[in-house]
């Protein structure tokens, strides 16, 4: 089983609205950012958090954005960044420049 992005990799966060015991942090839904590194592969919090053990080990990555495009209104340093670990089924290549 091999990642679907590498360190380096330009991402979006997907925009959903889901039901349920999300773990991917509304505040990046919908922004992209930069894979910082893979972390491993993981059973789905959002199964387990309902009881389904046998579920499928998904890719981990941290992704990092700049904060100043998470939070327009962001007063600090424009290259301040914020790292989020996110499961693969939430990312998807960001659209070339």
């Amino acid at each position: 089983m091999k990642p679907a992005f590498s360190p380096g990799d330009r991402v979006r966060v997907r925009k959903v609205d889901a039901p349920g015991h999300i773990r991917t942090p509304h505040y990046v839904r919908g922004h992209e950012g930069e894979v910082e590194r893979f972390v491993g592969y993981f059973r789905n919090p959002e199964e387990l958090a309902y009881g389904r053990y046998d579920c499928a080990r998904r890719a981990l990555y941290r992704v990092r954005f700049l904060q100043c495009e998470v939070w327009p209104d962001y007063a600090g340093r424009g290259n301040d960044t914020l790292d989020v670990e996110i499961y693969e089924h939430w990312l998807e290549p960001a659209a070339k420049p």
